[in-house]
């Protein structure tokens, strides 16, 4: 007789559980890190050399260059109205009287013009008017100083019997005295102000342009800089 327990039978109970399929591991890999924008290179320091001549105030182009350009440094440097073309030749640029010897080699751009003024000494009659005409300066002592720079036609005046003045401070000084009278751009008299002198405008006196003077082949960025500030550009307006 067969034993019945001898064998079972493999029902859907006996048989063997299926192991879920096992996913083959993948690393993540490190993110890249973004590459940083290589730094500019330093600029050299250098220097901007703005010439000026006796009476020219550039100071709040200085200040705004100061500002816009820390990284480049700038000398002011005075120069003599007389020799004021030979200059260019050792400055970026000048500011200067016109006329100058316009050629082909300069870039010329006028800024300003000053108001011509009569110094006169303290105790002058002439200073008792707010204004003067050439015709009030009839029979005065004009004296005419070695710089000048306006070359006024006075009809009536009378030459002085000294030889000229080297310069307007000197010729000033010389008004002070109780000497003539000297005429000259408004800034000049500011410049060599005293009290035992005064000074009136002079309506229909010639009037004292001042520009802003390179060489063309000097032409470079921080020239073009300059010329942006002295006229009015802002730091962030093209050029």
């Amino acid at each position: 007789m067969a034993n019945g327990s001898g064998s079972r039978g493999r029902g859907s109970g006996g048989s063997a559980r299926k192991r879920p399929a096992v996913r083959p591991h993948t690393a993540k890999r490190p993110a890249k890190p973004n590459p940083r924008p290589a730094p500019s290179p330093a600029e050299p320091p250098r220097t901007f050399v703005l010439g000026a001549v006796p009476g020219t105030t550039p100071g709040k182009w200085i200040d705004l260059w100061r500002e816009r350009m820390p990284h480049v440094a700038l000398e002011l440097r005075e120069i003599d109205v007389a020799t004021q073309r030979a200059h260019l030749d050792d400055v970026d640029a000048a500011l200067v009287r016109l006329p100058v010897s316009a050629a082909d080699d300069l870039h010329v751009i006028e800024l300003y013009a000053e108001l011509p003024v009569v110094v006169v000494s303290a105790d002058s009659h002439l200073s008792a008017a707010d204004e003067l005409d050439a015709s009030d300066l009839a029979g005065e002592i004009v004296i005419v100083p070695l710089d000048d720079v306006l070359h006024a036609q006075i009809p009536d005046a009378v030459t002085p019997a000294f030889a000229p003045p080297a310069d307007t401070a000197e010729a000033i000084a010389t008004v002070a005295a109780g000497v003539g009278v000297v005429i000259a751009p408004m800034s000049l008299a500011r410049a060599h102000a005293r009290k035992d002198v005064d000074y009136r405008v002079l309506r229909d006196g010639p009037v004292s342009p001042v520009a802003l003077a390179w060489l063309r082949e000097r032409t470079t960025p921080d020239v073009e800089a300059f010329v942006g500030i002295v006229r009015g550009r802002t730091a962030r307006s093209s050029r």
